[in-house]
């Protein structure tokens, strides 16, 4: 029984199907691709197991040595929240003041990159040619170039969530204008309304509750990744953490992930609110 549903399933997988007619023409289904896909996908990751050295043995030999550090961060060292709430609400501050300048930014550029908008396809190839590359740029290579330029501290950082705020929201926004119904904004132009009060009357008002909902959902995430850039020197709580780190005080590495945790779910918390009510 057992050898012949595996025979069925092998003909479902590898051999086409045919059907027939009733004026008795047959017709052959295209066989399957997805065994191909499977083994493509099965020798990539081999392969990039090999290349990277990922060992599942040393995983799980050593996965334990992960709970014996987070249990030395429990209970946490509530006497260094003092020194904790000036870090924290640098990374805020970098991370809502980053999010509001690159979306701010990324309005013109989405525009220039829009087809339905502006007709030269030279320039849209090139704009959407610019996002995909500031896209390419990790967020902490971006912070580690910017305090070489900047100098230590949030303005590196600021300057990095800034870069990646313009490139993500810009990327959803010019997507999301090629999609809007063009026929308010053509009938503007038609009865003689400009370009640029067109676009603000007719397509604007079509995008912007989802634009503020990406960029309110581009801050939650920021605000996670603020806390990182610290380790290039961008300032916030990163600074600290990895200082705390390279001194095994895990009771102050749980304090400061105690506090991270309770502001990333406030934010979150009044983020999901406001964009209930924008959409």
């Amino acid at each position: 029984m057992k050898q012949s549903e595996s025979l069925r399933l092998y003909d479902r997988i590898f051999r086409p199907r045919t059907y027939t007619l009733e004026n008795g023409k047959t017709i052959e289904e295209k066989r399957s691709r997805m065994p191909f896909i499977l083994l493509v996908l099965l020798a990539a990751t081999i392969f990039s197991g090999e290349i990277t050295g990922f060992s599942i043995s040393t995983l799980f030999s050593r996965i334990g040595y992960f709970f014996v550090m987070l249990g030395d961060m429990f209970p946490p060292d509530f006497a260094y929240m003092s020194q904790v709430w000036t870090p924290l609400w640098d990374t805020i501050k970098m991370s809502l003041l980053g999010s509001v300048i690159g979306a701010l930014l990324c309005i013109p550029f989405a525009v220039f990159s829009s087809e339905n908008l502006l007709k030269n396809k030279v320039v849209t190839t090139v704009f959407k040619f610019f996002f995909s590359v500031v896209r390419t740029l990790p967020t902490l290579v971006v912070a580690l170039i910017a305090t070489y330029v900047f100098g230590l501290g949030t303005l590196a950082g600021t300057v990095a969530i800034a870069v990646f705020t313009f490139a993500y929201c810009g990327k959803i926004l010019y997507e999301q204008i090629e999609t809007v119904d063009m026929g308010s904004h053509e009938a503007l132009e038609a009865l003689g309304m400009g370009r640029l009060s067109s676009i603000r009357y007719a397509v604007w008002p079509q995008v912007l509750p989802s634009f503020l909902s990406t960029v309110l959902f581009c801050f939650e995430g920021n605000v996670r990744y603020a806390s990182i850039l610290g380790y290039v020197g961008a300032g916030g709580l990163g600074l600290i953490l990895n200082e705390k780190i390279g001194w095994r005080e895990y009771p102050r590495v749980g304090m400061i992930l105690l506090a991270l945790f309770v502001a990333v779910v406030v934010i979150e918390s009044l983020s999901s609110w406001l964009r209930s009510k924008l959409t």
